[in-house]
């Protein structure tokens, strides 16, 4: 399995996804400055990976110092990374789970705090993993036994974990025999769908096939697509989703042609402090995303550049949010409700670290 984001002898190993499909490097950091920025970087990225790797970075981070203040250390190294991406909720419920743990044990020695905050960041890391894997199934029954998928951007093994959300999905029905190809849109303007999805399907030899962002209105009307599956980096309490840029195109799209337009995420991506799509910040990316590909310039120097690299698709575009605890449908702010105070939630929303020192 694909592992985008490791904790390895006392680093955070990150598979470098800016280099993929061309060249697979693994960067290994042991300074947690470095891990904020690989973060901001797009070294790593997909909200669920992104929440992974800032809690092994905050783990790091108070590994790694030597204050006497664990406390003012700690606020420090999660303001560093609150910083970085602020549309992927995973970000915050990371270092919230952090913050938790830390309150539990802030009075212990300092060793004690580094031992636990490290267990509790390998905790969340196969957490994600098993979640997806549950994703996966709950989802995997809803699409056809034959037919063709469309996803946009990347939402899969290197998004998360492992396994993925809406690839994870895809790989599950895979599994149980469905016969289905895929079709990625490119998810310009960093490509993530040409570069990254493509690359991991055909790893896994589920057929896969690219096309530009403005080809998939066509295929909808030629009756090419049979559903589509994308993932999300932040669901508001009454379902709106917001993922990479595009998304609410191919959702209107799937509506205008009756198709089943899926979101798949951890219940952790659904966010109740934003009642709606209109409460969830909209990050803007440096212009040179789009003003060049692979380093070579395609636009007019100068050219002013938009970049928000996320758009909100309404609930009412929206077949079914599919999460690691269920199926939520319409009306969403009720079936969303319920999911987060699941049996699951009653084991408490953060488990237990596997060990105490």
């Amino acid at each position: 399995m694909i592992r985008p984001v490791e904790w390895r002898n006392g680093a955070v190993v990150l598979l470098d996804q800016r280099l993929l499909p061309g060249q697979e490097v693994y960067r290994v950091y042991r300074d947690h400055k470095e891990v904020a920025k690989a973060i901001k970087d797009m070294v790593v990225r997909g909200a669920p990976a992104i929440g992974v790797t800032a809690a092994m970075g905050i783990a790091l981070g108070m590994k790694t110092s030597r204050s006497r203040d664990l406390r003012r250390t700690f606020d420090a190294i999660c303001k560093r990374f609150a910083a970085t991406r602020p549309t992927a909720v995973n970000l915050f419920w990371a270092i919230d789970r952090m913050r938790n743990a830390f309150d539990e044990i802030a009075d212990r020695s300092p060793e004690v705090v580094r031992e636990v905050l490290r267990q509790e960041a390998l905790t969340i890391h196969e957490e994600d993993i098993a979640n997806n894997r549950a994703l996966g199934g709950f989802g995997a029954s809803l699409l056809p036994r034959k037919g063709t998928v469309l996803t946009h951007c990347n939402a899969g093994a290197l998004a998360t974990a492992g396994y993925g959300t809406a690839l994870g999905v895809i790989r599950a029905a895979h599994e149980s025999g469905k016969k289905l190809t895929v079709l990625a849109d490119e998810t310009r303007p960093f490509l993530q769908g040409a570069r990254l999805t493509a690359w991991e399907l055909k790893k896994d030899r589920i057929p896969v096939t690219v096309i530009t962002d403005n080809m998939s209105g066509h295929l909808f009307k030629t009756g090419a697509i049979d559903a589509v599956v994308v993932g999300a980096d932040r669901i508001a309490a009454n379902g709106d989703a917001a993922n990479k840029i595009g998304t609410y195109m191919v959702a209107v799209l799937a509506a205008r042609h009756k198709i089943p337009f899926y979101v798949a995420a951890p219940v952790s991506t659904v966010d109740p402090n934003s009642p709606t799509g209109d409460d969830i910040p909209i990050e803007e990316r440096p212009s040179r995303e789009v003003t060049h590909i692979l380093g070579e310039p395609i636009t007019p120097r100068g050219v002013k550049v938009a970049n928000p690299a996320f758009d909100v698709t309404p609930n009412d575009l929206i077949t079914a949010i599919i999460t690691d605890r269920g199926v939520a449908k319409r009306p969403y702010k009720r079936s969303l409700a319920k999911l987060l105070r699941s049996p699951a939630q009653a084991k408490k929303q953060r488990a237990k670290p596997s060990t105490r020192p």
